[in-house]
């Protein structure tokens, strides 16, 4: 039997470092977009975050990848998990609250999870998994408070904009450990971001113009964090715990972002953390528990729920 990939102490630290660092995208984006367009929030965020990557990697004595076959998975990956998603959630939260996008995009684990099942022998989907990201899912939910979900509305744009781009980065998280794994994480993740700023630098030419040089200092941070923080520094560290705990392990990372959004509030901006939010964590570090597995290694092994997919 295949075995299957498990999380180690050290992943989950990673992982929630990650979860800390995109924990604050969502009111950088809130800032920047307040004065500068979508797409030309998207390419500024892309483009600042190639040109770093890059301006690092190159005297390190790493190479340009000069295949086409690579650079062709590079702009899959760079529409995928950059290009269409990136637009998407900073159109979206221009008419939906922050808490409500989060809630949305921590489906991202639920759809990483099974499309991972269905791609990889050892990412099976089991007992143990379904009933870890379903509880993860709940806590969430409950931190930012149940009730916003009566405001879900699947016939509003704004909410299938972002549910839409936590399904591109979950196929986003497969299709990179097929087509990349054999790259150095750093060069993967900066051939992304130079294939998105690619396709995203001319169509935010061509439908905003150049970007009023007259912002805010909050705006300029907003978009300094979300090149350099939220995407160069986060990819690099994704593509490390994909390679290390799979594709559907690192797609749960977005269950501990809105959390960590809520915590984000509380200590900047001074906002009041309700009951619910402590209650909300204590589900999710149950279902973080049963997701990591190593209380249940003594016992039966998991119930598999479907055919391992294809390698």
């Amino acid at each position: 039997m295949m075995q299957q990939k498990t999380i180690s102490l050290s992943a989950w630290a990673q992982m929630a470092l990650l979860a800390l660092i995109w924990g604050g995208s969502f009111l950088s984006i809130k800032l920047a977009v307040a004065e500068t367009g979508v797409l030309s929030t998207v390419a500024i965020r892309v483009a600042g975050a190639a040109a770093v990557l890059w301006a690092v990697l190159l005297p390190m004595g790493y190479r340009v990848p000069r295949e086409w076959r690579i650079w062709g998975a590079f702009f899959v990956m760079g529409f995928l998990n950059n290009a269409l998603p990136f637009t998407l959630i900073t159109w979206g939260q221009q008419s939906i609250p922050t808490g409500l996008a989060a809630i949305l995009n921590a489906s991202t684990a639920i759809f990483g999870v099974l499309i991972a099942a269905l791609a990889f022998r050892d990412e099976t989907l089991t007992a143990r998994k379904a009933l870890g990201v379903a509880l993860g899912f709940l806590g969430v939910a409950t931190a930012i408070g149940l009730r916003n979900f009566a405001s879900l509305d699947l016939t509003s744009l704004a909410q299938l904009a972002v549910l839409g781009a936590s399904l591109c980065y979950a196929l986003s998280g497969t299709f990179a450990r097929h087509a990349l794994g054999g790259l150095p994480p750093q060069v993967a993740a900066a051939g992304m971001l130079t294939a998105s700023a690619a396709m995203m630098v001319p169509l935010a030419l061509m439908r905003e113009g150049l970007p009023p040089a007259h912002h805010s200092a909050g705006a300029w941070a907003a978009l300094g964090y979300l090149a350099v923080i939220a995407t160069a520094l986060a990819y690099l560290l994704f593509y490390r715990i994909i390679a290390r705990v799979g594709a559907g392990h690192a797609s749960l990372v977005t269950l501990m972002v809105a959390p960590v959004s809520i915590l984000l509030g509380a200590l900047l901006l001074g906002e009041v953390l309700p009951l619910r939010a402590y209650a909300g964590f204590a589900i999710l570090a149950l279902g973080l528990v049963i997701l990591d597995g190593r209380l249940f290694r003594r016992q039966r092994p998991d119930v598999t729920l479907s055919e391992p997919g294809s390698p």
